[in-house]
């Protein structure tokens, strides 16, 4: 994270760019506008990643932003721009995502502070270990002063490609639901233990996890997945007394979601009443859908026309840092084509005209927003 943050500060400073670190560790870059008085546009996406992962999901939407600000040569425009590299977004260390844009939200609170790694160290130790102090984060929320939120990313699927498109304009974030959920059985000897006498928690798991993909085909846009099952003993030769499992369910609405993780218990419930087993479950993830800012997606799409391409309005299936965000000021998303929809692999890709048509984007977008007469009585309001 240092090396990042200090290329990322040569570049940025190189650009016209003040910036600091906040005490989430979020890079903050400050491009000035015309006037010193002006209001902010922010741009952005996270440089944090997933184990095994590729060069481009979040750390391409930060170097984009970045080269916007290298191309506009130091013009000023009637906003200044805040480039923001997220510290944290995946959540892989200490179990819960997007610990640096809720620093701008102002949604980090003792409980995620105190949450632990695996190695016992607490958000707000690894914070102080880096050099920082978890006391200032309050420091790091939005500016009143902030008017939107842009976040270019690549798309982690298979849409724009299918399209034979570049880029798309979000419209939608996907709410997701993840839990785990507990089949508790009864373990015994697997030698000895006649079939029609078993309580098999494993077994009742995995007529379940068929289930859930069974049900999730019935639902234009709904997606479920289970990501990962331990049995428990655990042992080659022991009937399985636990399964735990996880549950991710995504759709755009929220309804359709609901009534979807709903079901898909109901179903488990049925599986372990008909096995003489018992069922447990958490929620360890509720959050629900995100709309992106009207004005602002229907600026993208014109941006999008601008360099010769037709944009496409899709939902994301992936949870992004504009859907923190969105919670404070306007946000939207443009996504960038992912050759063959690969993502979180080291075999994730982009086009190279394809990130060239997404500066010609940013910078139409730019130019748009500083003659918009809507933008400008945002501005005003800010």
């Amino acid at each position: 994270m240092r090396d990042c943050h200090r290329e990322l500060t040569n570049w940025l400073t190189e650009a016209g760019a003040e910036v600091k670190i906040d005490a989430a560790g979020n890079l903050r870059a400050f491009y000035p506008a015309a006037q010193s008085d002006a209001p902010r546009l922010l741009l952005g996406s996270h440089i944090d990643t997933v184990p095994n992962a590729g060069a481009f999901d979040g750390v391409l939407g930060v170097v984009i932003a970045l080269a916007l600000l290298e191309v506009l040569e130091n013009r000023r425009l009637p906003f200044a721009i805040e480039v923001v590299a997220f510290s944290e977004e995946e959540g892989v260390r200490f179990g819960t995502p997007f610990i640096g844009s809720r620093a701008l939200a102002g949604r980090v609170d003792d409980e995620l502070l105190n949450r632990e790694d695996a190695n016992r160290i607490s958000v707000r130790t690894a914070i102080k270990n880096f050099g920082l102090n978890p006391n200032e984060i309050p420091r790091a929320v939005l500016s009143d002063d902030t008017l939107a939120y842009l976040e270019f990313h690549i798309e982690q699927g298979p849409i724009l490609e299918s399209l034979g498109r570049p880029l798309g304009v979000v419209e939608a974030i996907a709410g997701q639901t993840r839990m785990e959920v507990r089949f508790l059985g009864r373990s015994n000897h697997a030698g000895t233990t006649p079939m029609h006498l078993r309580r098999d928690a494993l077994v009742a798991a995995a007529e379940w996890i068929v289930a859930v993909e069974r049900a999730a085909q019935h639902d234009t846009g709904l997606v479920a997945t289970v990501g990962r099952i331990v049995a428990r003993p655990g042992a080659t030769n022991v009937i399985a007394a636990e399964a735990l499992v996880t549950l991710d369910v995504r759709h755009k609405s929220d309804d359709i979601r609901g009534r979807a993780v709903a079901a898909l218990l109901r179903l488990a419930g049925e599986i372990v009443e008909r096995r003489g087993l018992s069922l447990g479950q958490s929620v360890l993830l509720n959050q629900p859908a995100v709309a992106m800012d009207p004005f602002l997606v229907d600026q993208i799409q014109e941006a999008i026309r601008s360099t010769g391409h037709q944009p496409h309005r899709m939902t994301s299936g992936a949870g992004h840092d504009a859907m923190i965000l969105a919670e404070k000021v306007p946000a939207a998303m443009i996504f960038l084509r992912s050759p063959g929809g690969i993502s979180h692999d080291p075999s994730e890709s982009v086009e190279a005209e394809d990130v060239a048509a997404a500066l010609q984007c940013g910078l139409h977008l730019l130019d748009q927003l500083a003659n918009s007469t809507e933008f400008q009585k945002r501005m005003c309001r800010a």
